[in-house]
């Protein structure tokens, strides 16, 4: 509870203007970011990191300004969605040269695209099926963002989104079921 109170408070004084605490959020966050990327990320020659997502990460939180993180928990949507997006913005600009390329069968397990061998093909997927999702259920889109991107449990994601657990869990599976059905050539 002391490093979700001091969180608050730096976040507070981040939104104020001064760009300080925003560093000492990520120096305490640091691990927790960095876990996230590397599930996100994974191994391999990519040239996209996990290092470099975490640091593109603050680049992007710190020139974005920051009225909506009032604490921690929002501080890891906030990261949820900025990490998609430069996930997105990546494999856009190393795609740019590709043309067609239909999409692999996929099975939707916990990774629901693991199935596209190329990282780049999968996010993109993954992009697509998130923003059309939006367009039905924008609260289903943000639990897959919390649970894909940030990792979080259903309770954590309950808390967030202030719905019960089995709410959480209904709206992941129906999220899923959907991205199944629209990601299947």
């Amino acid at each position: 509870m002391g490093q979700e109170f001091e969180i608050t408070g730096l976040l507070a004084r981040a939104r104020e203007g001064d760009r300080q605490p925003l560093t000492e959020v990520f120096q305490a966050l640091y691990p927790e970011l960095h876990r996230i990327a590397v599930a996100r990320v994974g191994g391999g020659d990519r040239t996209v990191t996990p290092t470099v997502l975490v640091n593109e990460l603050y680049l992007r939180l710190a020139n974005g300004g920051l009225p909506e993180l009032a604490d921690r928990r929002h501080f890891f949507v906030a990261a949820a969605q900025a990490m998609r997006w430069i996930l997105v913005d990546h494999a856009r600009r190393s795609s740019a040269g590709k043309r067609g390329g239909g999409l692999a069968g996929i099975t939707l397990d916990e990774g629901l695209v693991d199935g596209i061998a190329d990282p780049d093909t999968r996010i993109l997927a993954l992009h697509e099926g998130l923003e059309a999702l939006e367009q039905i259920d924008p609260q289903r889109r943000q639990v897959v963002e919390l649970r894909y991107f940030v990792g979080l449990g259903f309770a954590e994601i309950a808390g967030l989104l202030g719905c019960s657990e089995r709410t959480a869990k209904r709206e992941w599976e129906r999220a899923r079921a959907f991205l199944y059905s629209m990601l299947l050539p």
